[in-house]
């Protein structure tokens, strides 16, 4: 597995990141390991979780996600050889992550979350910390096609950047955490976070974890030349638009034990012209006489601006398939047929 430097940092991440965001409900603690074992015999050695896992979200199975990583790495006594990522959420009303009152981006609210982080992970320290959303209201995933009415409404009490980012450097000498990164960020907020930085004000940005897929390639609008500009690493998340570009939800199926049949979740790959979409781009995989998820996988990895894929799965099948994405060989007329197909399909579900 080829390894990628993380930002400016001398920490070499895979560029197959393993997502776990399915442990805990859907799948099981000896699942999880199950595939942790996997992707570890292929070469990966990034993890990425968060405080609010698993998914959906709710209070009885919050943090269950960094509980089964916490186990993994005792049971397997290999925290040396991960690179460990989770998050704390942005502002939410959500009660259940502070033990009963909201959440927002302040000193007190980000020392409960790494603490308690901390102790489900069963380590003295994460690798990558990432702050999960924005604080400030933005459109869910910050890179809306289309953002209607301007200027957005703000929150009277909106934390600023500088005071969150100043939390973080003290969790940097605490030794708590190793750097910090973002996630469903704009291009706006990544470089407010910078300059702050350089400032002198808290730890510098090294990542930003935003969608990238055939349907949503808004980061190569503008945060394409911030992460190149400002070494500010890409961890793609859902490749695979949250598995419609695999296929199985084509035409309205919904397969019996998948996400959106068990969850009705999957509003943001529903919107209009989606469908069509997906359609579009399974029909080009199996042009090429590929599978579409490994097709879409491919895609995202042998993109120049992505350091790390993250990627997903329910089953050992889906999860080899992923992981196979970083075998194949992306050739110039594949990317040429991707190109043209988003040139008419654009980004439907940023």
């Amino acid at each position: 597995m080829e390894m990628r430097r993380l930002g400016r940092t001398d920490l070499l991440v895979s560029r197959i990141c393993l997502g776990t965001m399915t442990w805990g409900q859907q799948n099981t603690e000896a699942e999880g390991h199950e595939q942790m074992d996997l992707a570890f015999e292929r070469g990966v050695n990034f993890l990425d979780t968060a405080e609010l896992y698993s998914i959906p979200p709710k209070p009885e199975t919050q943090g269950s996600t960094e509980r089964i990583v916490g186990s993994w790495i005792k049971a397997r006594k290999n925290r040396q050889d991960v690179v460990l990522a989770t998050k704390v959420v942005g502002r939410t009303a959500n009660d259940w992550y502070r033990g009963g009152r909201p959440s927002r981006l302040v000193r007190a609210d980000i020392f409960d979350a790494i603490d308690k982080s901390l102790k489900r992970l069963q380590t003295d320290y994460v690798d990558l910390y990432q702050i999960h959303f924005p604080e400030r209201k933005a459109p869910w995933g910050a890179n809306p096609t289309r953002v209607g009415a301007w200027p957005a409404e703000r929150d009277p009490d909106e934390t600023p950047i500088e005071e969150t980012l100043a939390v973080f450097d003290d969790l940097v000498k605490a030794g708590k955490i190793r750097h910090l990164g973002l996630s469903n960020e704009s291009s706006w907020g990544v470089m407010r976070f910078l300059f702050a930085a350089e400032r002198g004000i808290g730890p510098r940005v090294v990542s930003v974890q935003n969608a990238y897929n055939f349907v949503n390639r808004t980061f190569e609008v503008n945060l394409v030349e911030v992460a190149d500009r400002e070494d500010v690493s890409l961890l793609a998340y859902s490749p695979l638009a949250q598995g419609y570009l695999t296929g199985k939800y084509n035409h309205g199926a919904r397969p019996e034990g998948a996400r959106t049949t068990l969850f009705n979740r999957g509003q943001r790959y529903e919107t209009p012209h989606a469908a069509e979409a997906f359609v579009a781009y399974t029909d080009l995989a199996r042009s090429f006489e590929m599978d579409p998820a490994l097709f879409a996988g491919a895609f995202v990895l042998n993109q120049p601006f992505v350091t790390s894929s993250i990627i997903g799965a329910t089953s050992i099948p889906q999860l080899r398939v992923a992981l196979q994405s970083a075998e194949v060989k992306w050739t110039k007329d594949m990317q040429a047929a991707v190109d043209d197909l988003h040139q008419r399909m654009g980004n439907p579900c940023p």
